[in-house]
């Protein structure tokens, strides 16, 4: 993944860790006058639910990068489930974080769904280039394909012999001898002495 993106998953998780403590401290009456009226729950128990929610998001993007995927496409779930808030402070007029304005407002409504693309493109789910050696095995260089079924498929290397520089600088011998041993370990049984037939 690409420093860009890193960076924009740390500035999203510290953004959002920050909204949530607002949410339980100094800004809990500003939060809480986004709760849509015909929400059947109390303001204040929205508020505190979602601001603990935005804190384990925010914690989860920074500390849990293996798992940025599954934590990219639960906050872009938030972003959607907080949206009619929004969509409820524009209709209703209500004046809260210094949007006192329709323009404000709108802006604010507009903002979301690009928060929804930040969570996914920063967590790597937004589609992006891949490399050839990514995705589908198919997909894959024609020689890599041979030389992995060559290999039964469970050698630590993915890439063909001649790919590789140290095989590349020892030269033709070593490239035959890590074959023949690639090969006779990939079979059932083992390794075996002699050549590999």
């Amino acid at each position: 993944m690409s420093w860009p993106r890193h960076l924009a998953r740390w500035a999203l998780g510290l953004a959002l860790a920050g909204a949530g403590v607002g949410h339980l401290t100094s800004l809990r009456r500003e939060f809480q006058a986004q709760v849509p009226g015909w929400l059947p729950l109390d303001p204040d128990f929205v508020v505190v639910a979602s601001g603990a929610a935005e804190i384990g998001l925010g914690a989860a993007l920074i500390a849990l990068p293996r798992q940025r995927r599954a934590v990219g496409w639960m906050v872009a779930a938030f972003f959607v489930a907080v949206f009619p808030g929004n969509v409820s402070q524009y209709l209703t007029r209500t004046d809260a974080f210094g949007l006192n304005t329709d323009g404000a407002r709108l802006t604010r409504l507009i903002f979301q769904p690009l928060l929804v693309l930040w969570a996914l493109w920063c967590t790597g789910r937004w589609p992006g280039p891949r490399r050839p050696d990514q995705g589908n095995p198919d997909q894959r260089n024609p020689d890599q394909r041979k030389w992995q079924m060559e290999a039964g498929g469970r050698g630590r290397q993915t890439r063909p012999p001649e790919q590789r520089p140290f095989l590349r600088k020892a030269g033709p011998a070593a490239v035959a001898v890590q074959e023949e041993t690639q090969v006779a370990f990939a079979r059932p049984g083992g390794a075996r002495r002699g050549p590999v037939g």
